[in-house]
Order: structure tokens, then sequence, then C-alpha cells
């Protein structure tokens, strides 16, 4: 039987947050800061003046129904070559790939708890695009998997959006490789990644693969054809954060909704977000139950004409209101706006979707 939540519990939330205007590249921004002695008396009242005026995401009366228990399955590859093919580098070529790539080889070692993963995914609540534990809400934000994922060279205003008419896959794989049509095809698994001549070309063939084969696992020992069109951009320091919270988002979604599903998204780093969320540290009077490198100093909150923050992935697109989720920032919570949250989800196909994609990139 699904539960019943109704969607008049948002104003009862008192709730916290941080403010950044995402857009453009040359786009006006202004942030929240969590700081303790930080006046972010202007953002409060923007956001709970907007949320007044306009109203939740949920018309009155709305019931969101959601399953008592949602079967969900992970989507795992076999990653034990790749680790034996990290293992065998030095660390030169590992540096090289720290250096463009960032920390992503840890997730080869995250243990994939998959009785934890499904208790979590009990607690998304897909109206608001994040977990809600009792009166407390959490989900992963753009600052957090920036955090964990370290790539000092993407650019965090550069994000992705998907081409309308990009080049066939092959051909983005003859420009990641730098080889022939003909080498691409005979090396298409990942096994051959260390065949490549050249280190720096070998080193992107594998960050490919992470990408394919951990980070959005949709076919299992295959990288899928857009997870190529976001690495291709991985060159010109677009950033990935937006694109893997968006899948991630989307998939936990229908998987509430439908009350089963197979989750073709992260489970690697959702996880390590969890368990970033529980690091205990001590204090000399109390404890503090959170990674100290996971709290921003600034957070994206708004986007454009967006009362919350769009994100476009390679599959679909969604929102989320970092506002929501103060408490987890050690911030003093209020009500943040989610009007046209709730509506904001969409796939990428049809003849309707690449107008919102532009919507949503010039935001």
């Amino acid at each position: 039987m699904p539960v019943v939540l109704d969607s008049g519990s948002l104003s009862e939330y008192i709730r916290t947050y941080f403010f950044v205007r995402f857009s453009s590249p040359c786009s006006h921004r202004e942030m929240y800061s969590p700081e303790p002695n930080s006046d972010n008396t202007a953002v409060r009242i923007w956001a709970e003046t907007t949320q007044q005026e306009k109203g939740d995401s949920l018309t009155e009366g709305y019931v969101l129904k959601l399953w008592d228990f949602t079967r969900v399955s992970v989507t795992k590859n076999n990653l034990q070559e790749m680790k034996e093919i990290w293992a065998q580098w030095d660390d030169e070529i590992k540096w090289l790939f720290y250096c463009h790539y960032g920390d992503l080889p840890y997730l080869l070692d995250v243990k994939l708890d998959e009785r934890l993963f499904r208790a979590l995914v009990q607690y998304w609540n897909s109206a608001y695009s994040c977990f809600t534990f009792g009166r407390v809400d959490l989900v992963p934000t753009i600052e957090e998997y920036t955090a964990l994922i370290r790539c000092p060279k993407i650019q965090v205003d550069r994000i992705y959006s998907k081409a309308a008419n990009g080049p066939a896959f092959s051909k983005r794989l003859i420009n990641i490789t730098g080889m022939s049509e003909q080498w691409v095809t005979a090396r298409i698994k990942q096994k051959e990644v260390v065949a490549h001549p050249d280190v720096k070309k070998r080193v992107d063939v594998f960050a490919l693969s992470i990408y394919g084969l951990v980070i959005f696992p949709k076919a299992l020992g295959h990288v899928d054809e857009p997870v190529s069109d976001l690495f291709d951009r991985l060159r010109k320091r677009t950033t990935p954060v937006p694109a893997i919270l968006a899948e991630t988002f989307r998939l936990l979604n229908a998987c509430r909704r439908a009350g089963e599903g197979r989750f073709i998204g992260c489970a690697q780093l959702l996880l390590s977000w969890f368990h970033s969320h529980f690091w205990k540290v001590e204090k000399e009077e109390n404890k503090e139950w959170r990674a100290p490198w996971m709290v921003p100093d600034e957070i994206l909150y708004r986007c454009g004409d967006f009362d919350w923050v769009p994100l476009l992935g390679i599959w679909g697109a969604v929102g989320y209101a970092p506002l929501l989720v103060l408490r987890q920032y050690r911030s003093r919570q209020f009500t943040p706006p989610t009007y046209g949250l709730a509506q904001c989800e969409f796939v990428f196909t049809g003849n309707n979707y690449k107008k919102r994609v532009r919507e949503i990139s010039n935001a």
C-alpha cells in the first residue's frame, strides 16, 4: 500500500540554506553563506515572501502516493579488471589522472552496501527531491559532490547541456582517444584500455570507463552513448556534478513513484555522501557528525528566473531546492520557495524537450 504525504506539511518546516545565483559563465551570482555570523536576512525574507506569494510546489489538497517499500536493484559492473589496471600504474600516471579527473578511482573500492542503499531509498521524497527523515531533510548538493570528486580542472560555472546535434558516438571516441576508427572499434571494451600507446590518452579512456561503468552504469559492460557526450565536454572544463546529481535524483524519483526499479546512477557516490554526514569528529565539548571538508563557504541556491536550482542530466532534467536542507550545514532553517519544483522534471525525448533545455541553459 502506498504512503500518503500531504503537501501541506512543507509549510510547517523552519529551514535554512545557502544561496548562489547560477547561470551562464557571464551571469550575476548571489551567494548565501552558512557561516554562523553571516547576515542572510535578505535571503530569508526573499525566500519566505516568494513562497507565500507563489505558493508551494504542490497545490493545496494534493497528496503524493508513495509505496510502503520500494524494491530497488542496483546496477553493478564487475570492476576487478579496472582495479587491476589502476594498481599497475605508477605514481606519475596516477598523478596525471588526479590532475585531470580528480578522485574518481576511489569509487572503484567503495563497498556497495545494497541493504543500506535500499533502506536509504525508502526515505527519498520525490515531491521535493530530498531525503526526509522525520522532520529533517537531507540532500546531496552541488558543493558536496564537487568536494567528493575533488577535480581541480573543472569550472563550476560551466554546466553540461545536451547537444542538439552532436557528433556520432564513434566520432566522440575518436576525439577522446585520438586514434583511428578502426582502433576504436577494436578496443571498445574497457579491458583493453592499457593498450593505448599514449599515456595521457590511456588516462582519458580509463576515466571514460569510470564514467560509463561506475557513474552512469546504464548498460552492463558498456559505455552508454550520452555518457561519451558529457565526457567529451570535460575537455572544456565543464563540471559533471549537476549532471550526476540530476540523474541520481531522477532515478530515485522513478523508483519511489513506481515502488520498484533499477538504479542506474552512481550508488557508490551517493553512499559516500551519506557516510560523510555520519563522520564523527571529536571536539572539546561536543561531537561533530559531519566530515569537516564537506562544509562549503557558500551554496548555490538559485538559478536565473528559477527560485531553486534546475539540473540538466544526460538523459533528462530535474530540479532541487538546497534551501530545504540548511540544517545539514548547521544553519538556521527557514521556509524555502518551491513553486514549480514538482513540475520541472522531464526526459530528453519528444519535440518539446530542446526548448526546455535551452531555458535552463540560459538561466
